[in-house]
């Protein structure tokens, strides 16, 4: 199970108490585990018109985080999506997208989101919280993420690889993304859906 009780991602706040020193989890070291690009998917939905939701995905995308699968703790992270790579089935709506109105891909051209807290609800749920770069500003957003499998790889790389999905929704007028919210043209909540597998390094970066 990846997430252990809310707390900060400090050095000084993951430390396990003394008084478990000695176990074995205590001695276990933190190890990297890089975003599997091959095996990423995160699409997002936002209505238009209050007819139909359009969805759309960015297409570039890297990530990684640190986490100890003996003691179990999400140390840090951050996953880093290329504003032009989004994708929307549409090339018109693809380069309005990317213009200033929305995204401003010439300007900001990545979108980031850094962990920067977590807490458990449930045997391999949790709740992971963190800040969202959009359009130069940033913004707490909480993700309800579930680890699906962690276990070795059962062909090709053959490495211990955890499988992650999460979702959350936001108001992007939050990030000052505000084009279409007169008359209700476009949105103002978009849903994010994210599915991906890590693969844990063969040593500290």
């Amino acid at each position: 199970m990846m997430f252990i009780k809310r707390k900060t991602l400090t050095r000084s706040a993951i430390a396990l108490p003394a008084a478990l020193a000695l176990s074995p989890a205590a001695m276990a070291e933190p190890r990297n585990f890089v975003v599997d690009d091959e095996h990423f998917s995160m699409f997002f939905e936002i209505m238009h018109i209050g007819y139909a939701p359009v969805m759309g995905m960015f297409r570039e995308v890297e990530g990684q985080f640190v986490y100890d699968e003996e003691a179990r703790e999400l140390e840090s992270g951050q996953l880093v999506f290329q504003s032009d790579s989004v994708y929307t089935n549409h090339k018109k709506r693809d380069e309005h997208v990317r213009n200033e109105d929305f995204l401003d891909a010439d300007e900001y051209p990545e979108i980031t989101f850094t962990i920067t807290d977590f807490e458990t609800t449930g045997e391999n749920t949790g709740k992971v919280t963190g800040d969202l770069e959009l359009l130069g500003q940033k913004r707490p957003v909480v993700l309800d993420v579930t680890l699906n499998k962690a276990d070795v790889y059962p062909f090709g790389h053959e490495e211990y690889t955890l499988g992650i999905s999460a979702s959350t929704t936001l108001k992007r007028s939050e990030w000052g993304m505000t084009y279409g919210l007169d008359g209700a043209m476009v949105g103002d909540e978009v849903k994010l859906h994210f599915g991906f597998e890590a693969i844990r390094e063969s040593g500290m970066f």
